[in-house]
């Protein structure tokens, strides 16, 4: 079946509210660990991961960071309008240039408070090394979902990132129905987190800490590292009745050369993906070298091939050749990379990942427990199969954690 067909109220299950998570554990590593391999089921905790996962594997790993995007403006009259940054303007190449401007920034906001700001400049005072930065807000125009904003500060030295690291809040999940702590900036952190740009944490990865890496090492499990930066998209709600009227989120993401060639160097190994973000990430790659391949069948050279001939869209996993091996794949990507002398990939993908995709690169993944009627259910679900509900029920009646903070699950590609 093709998911565009699948129905959103066949992937749904009750979630009490005393089920979610709203603080982690004060030892990320001892979460419990849920591992389902062809229907049968075992548990464990994060920390003894080692014994889950062959020697010589790789773990991929997003290494992005959570930004401080919720800004609260104070208007003349009393009135807090909350600007939450999502994603940068068009006319940035990615996420990271863009958190690296100064002086001035284009961004696509959510407002709260909306109709209470007309055209007024809004101005927030910042207090850095006991002088004082002076944030403004300037509405541009409206989009279909949000604002775009300009943003300007009056210091030549702080970059974008710095000003919402000084000004702004941690995002935390709407779910969780309360105010971000100051220890959030910590905990709804990877400790591996580097490149600015989320606004949602990629929570397989919040289980892991250095003693965990330190056992992995010595059982020869790998790791390497994607970009891929979580949007407010993560959040969505399928609101139609079947997949194909839903539109798939695109988000950004950045690949070195050499995590491609150790994809490619792991393909006959086992490869496992640490969230719903590397999974999407490794995938789309995968797709991107099909792309590259089926240009060069149009006798096309590398060179004539622009990125955005190999963008990945929503259907594109379903509807471009199947039979194309992962070593192929992979290889005409890298070769596409060298002839345009590229040193990563910068780009965005829309995947989704739904019943009815067969996974290429992956042959697992650890991520959360997700919500009800979600995207990210609907990919654990062309993971296990139909045993998703069997993996859920056994969560539920079995005190699991659940959603950003709580617990999570190893699961194996489903062989049919």
């Amino acid at each position: 079946m093709h998911p565009k067909n699948l129905l959103i109220k066949d992937f749904s299950y009750d979630l009490p509210e005393t089920r979610i998570a709203k603080y982690p554990l004060e030892k990320r590593d001892e979460s419990k660990l849920l591992i389902w391999k062809n229907g049968e089921i075992t548990e464990d905790i994060y920390y003894n991961l080692d014994a889950h996962i062959p020697e010589n594997s790789l773990l991929v790993f997003n290494d992005t960071k959570v930004v401080e995007a919720r800004l609260l403006f104070k208007k003349s009259t009393g009135t807090v309008i909350e600007l939450f940054c999502l994603e940068p303007d068009e006319s940035y190449a990615d996420i990271t240039s863009a958190m690296l401007q100064k002086k001035k920034v284009f961004w696509k906001c959510l407002i709260g408070g909306a109709k209470k700001w007309k055209e007024e400049l809004l101005i927030l005072r910042i207090e850095n090394d006991k002088k004082i930065i002076e944030l403004t807000a300037k509405k541009i125009e409206k989009g279909t979902d949000d604002f775009l904003i300009e943003f300007a500060w009056n210091d030549d030295t702080a970059s974008f990132a710095e000003i919402l690291h000084l000004a702004g809040a941690i995002p935390l999940p709407p779910y969780l129905n309360r105010v971000a702590e100051e220890k959030d900036k910590v905990t709804y952190q990877t400790i591996y987190a580097k490149m600015d740009g989320s606004v949602a944490a990629p929570t397989a990865g919040l289980h892991f800490t250095e003693r965990l890496f330190d056992k992995l090492q010595s059982k020869k499990i790998n790791k390497d590292f994607v970009t891929l930066h979580v949007g407010a998209g993560t959040f969505k709600p399928v609101k139609t009745e079947t997949i194909a009227e839903h539109e798939m989120h695109s988000e950004f993401f950045e690949v070195k050369k050499e995590l491609i060639g150790n994809l490619l160097a792991h393909s006959d190994k086992t490869i496992v993906a640490v969230g719903t973000t590397s999974l999407r990430t490794i995938e789309s790659l995968y797709w991107m070298g099909v792309k590259v391949r089926s240009q060069k069948s149009n006798k096309r050279c590398h060179k004539e091939i622009e990125l955005e001939h190999i963008l990945v869209h929503q259907w594109d996993p379903y509807e471009l050749p199947q039979d194309i091996s992962v070593k192929d794949a992979l290889q005409d990507l890298l070769f596409w990379m060298e002839e345009n002398d590229l040193k990563k990939i910068i780009s965005k993908t829309q995947i989704i990942i739904a019943p009815g995709y067969q996974l290429k690169i992956a042959k697992g993944i650890i991520t959360n427990f997700h919500q009800p009627q979600s995207t990210l259910l609907l990919l654990v679900a062309a993971v296990a199969g139909k045993d998703w509900k069997k993996i859920y029920d056994y969560a539920l009646e079995n005190n699991f954690r659940f959603l950003s903070y709580g617990d999570g699950c190893l699961i194996w590609k489903y062989e049919a």
